[in-house]
């Protein structure tokens, strides 16, 4: 699988460990030495500024996606490669999706996991197939993963559905994952054996 372009979710607040600044940093790092561009929401305030800014001084391209509304509250980074202003949250998330190849959630709030849990519907209904994973920062997302565990155990979340996110605590390791992606076969879910 060919990856050019990374959509990444994150927080537009950098968080109270250095930890999660440190893994923007890292993940923009990674995508210039692949020489991947990053997909984002058009931030220039939190973990989305800090991972824009790390692959625009590098020489990467950077994409930017974000609502009228937001850039009128002056929140738009305006010093990257494109920035495209859309009408609302909705279209934004669309957009983000058709521009990428991927998607990766760093840490974040009530935003990223929307974003997050919204890519893994799209797949699990057949509207995409993109690798999507979480960058596990601190074990930031250990009881995310784990309560769809628990989904699956208790007979709401399909094995195979559950499958569809990966993790990892390092970007390296989680693109290395996405090289080897397999798309699932969506028509085998609409019956499954399993559970």
């Amino acid at each position: 699988m060919s990856l050019r372009r990374i959509a990444v979710f994150c927080g537009s607040n950098p968080g109270v460990d250095p930890i999660f600044r440190a893994a923007a940093e890292s993940l923009g790092a990674e995508l210039l030495a692949r020489q991947m561009s990053l997909v984002y929401g058009g931030g220039n305030v939190g973990l989305m500024g800090i991972i824009a800014d790390v692959v625009m001084a590098g020489g990467g391209e950077v994409i930017g996606v974000i609502p009228q509304a937001l850039r009128d509250r002056e929140v738009a980074h305006e010093g990257i490669t494109r920035l495209e202003v859309v009408a609302d949250m909705h279209i934004r998330k669309q957009r983000m999706y058709e521009l990428s190849d991927a998607l990766i959630a760093l840490p974040g709030g009530i935003g990223t996991f929307e974003e997050l849990f919204e890519s893994l519907t799209w797949i699990q209904l057949g509207l995409h197939a993109k690798p999507c994973g979480v960058l596990n920062i601190g074990g930031y997302y250990d009881p995310l993963l784990a309560q769809l565990d628990n989904a699956t155990q208790q007979g709401f979340l399909r094995t195979a559905h559950r499958q569809i996110l990966t993790s990892a605590a390092d970007p390296r390791q989680l693109l290395d994952g996405f090289a080897d992606y397999q798309a699932p076969d969506v028509e085998k879910w609409i019956h499954p054996s399993d559970t």
